[in-house]
């Protein structure tokens, strides 16, 4: 294998006819490089919308709304509404959940600091709401169970509220804001993972202890919804389900009335993106797959042909002793040696053109929702690796067998 007569006349046959060599080369770099271009921009769409999924991803979201079935001499058409007692009986009767965050959300509400005002969302939460949805504390801290037990009136603010409230080298923790005329203690400030518009609303919210916004604003014991996490190895579609039964039998609603309650299953819609994400990867292999085959045809057919030209030296290494094996292997290490050569010329094009194009989405500052950082990861790099091996051993594996089959008299009376 190492012997460096045959590395040159192998090399001398592939050079031979130098044209002819490139153009057929050419098919296998061009399957490996629309290989490579195909997995990193899917890796880029992937990474694009994952980067907004910053909800936990097994969180499931129940609100209620009007019932559709009249039961036990209520009409149909009743709006319905979650009290703090929904989530201490979800808590003690559904085994599976390991969180229950429930939620006030206020929609824009005037809120001031010293002689400067805007108007943001206001939400009331409990300290678990960081698991359901990963935000970034800046400075300080989230909302505790102390602010809870206690009522007290603290404030989470977003990175925009703090640039419209506060002057650029104020640190608003342990400062005063008044939101509807009564004072919350900011104690800490946050920013998101997130892109997008969605991550431009999170910037614009403050968080508040939901019992003291239930008091302030004069909720009652009300709340709107509440976000669920299941324990491990616990299915959310089954908690779902739970929790809307017994909800349901706790509100006198119809097991029957689907519109009673509304719910959202992140669970069922992660694994949806990432059944879409799957398909895309298989069908950047099937592409890639079939023009790496075309290259191999003509690499087959290459080889078909410095067969035949070599027909006489064959016949004269046969008639001296030489074994078929031998002849095999000589038309393998050239096909291989040119699908390797072509295949990873196109392994490091494809590398460098994604690398690059990442580098330009970066510093020109051109990620989008759904496209960032488009990437290459070891694993594609390994099998595109293992199908350039495959792909030339099938390119040289029949004109060998060919070649092993030659006859030594036939050879030497041919031209």
């Amino acid at each position: 294998m190492f012997d460096l007569d045959k590395w040159q006349e192998i090399f001398y046959t592939i050079g031979k006819h130098k044209l002819r060599t490139a153009l057929t080369a050419f098919g296998v770099f061009w399957g490996i490089f629309m290989l490579v271009i195909l997995l990193g921009a899917g890796k880029g769409l992937h990474n694009g919308v994952m980067r907004d999924f910053d909800f936990n991803k097994n969180a499931v979201f129940v609100w209620t709304q009007r019932t559709g079935i009249p039961y036990k001499g209520y009409r149909a058409g009743r709006m319905l509404r979650l009290k703090n007692e929904d989530v201490i009986a979800v808590k003690e009767n559904i085994h599976g959940i390991d969180i229950v965050s429930p939620r006030i959300q206020i929609g824009g509400f005037n809120t001031t600091h010293g002689n400067k005002s805007g108007s943001f969302q206001i939400n009331g939460d409990y300290p678990t709401f960081l698991k359901v949805k990963g935000l970034v504390i800046e400075s300080g801290r989230f909302i505790n169970n102390n602010d809870i037990a206690e009522k007290r009136k603290t404030a989470v603010i977003g990175k925009r509220v703090k640039e419209v409230l506060f002057a650029a080298e104020e640190d608003p923790v342990g400062k005063y804001i008044e939101i509807g005329g009564v004072p919350f203690k900011v104690v800490g400030t946050f920013d998101t993972k997130g892109k997008g518009e969605d991550a431009i609303d999170d910037l614009q919210t403050i968080f508040l202890p939901l019992t003291s916004t239930q008091q302030v604003f004069g909720m009652g014991n009300n709340i709107d919804w509440f976000a669920l996490i299941p324990k491990e190895n616990v299915s959310s579609a089954s908690i779902e389900e739970d929790v809307k039964s017994l909800l349901a039998q706790r509100h006198s609603v119809s097991p029957d009335d689907k519109r009673a309650f509304g719910s959202a299953n992140l669970e069922q819609e992660f694994r949806q993106i990432q059944t879409v994400f799957s398909g895309i990867r298989v069908f950047s292999w099937i592409v890639a797959i079939l023009t790496i085959i075309a290259g191999v045809v003509g690499v087959g057919n290459i080889m078909m042909i410095v067969v035949k030209e070599r027909t006489q030296e064959i016949g004269i290494r046969k008639a001296i002793g030489a074994e078929p094996s031998s002849i095999i292997s000589m038309i393998l290490q050239e096909s291989l040696i040119l699908t390797s050569i072509a295949g990873y010329a196109g392994l490091v094009f494809g590398v460098l053109a994604v690398e690059g194009l990442n580098k330009l989405l970066v510093n020109f500052n051109l990620e989008s929702q759904f496209f960032a950082n488009p990437e290459i990861d070891f694993n594609a790099a390994f099998w595109a690796i293992v199908v350039l091996l495959i792909a030339g051993t099938l390119a040289g594996l029949v004109p060998g067998l060919k070649a092993a089959k030659v006859d030594p008299v036939v050879a030497l009376r041919s031209e």
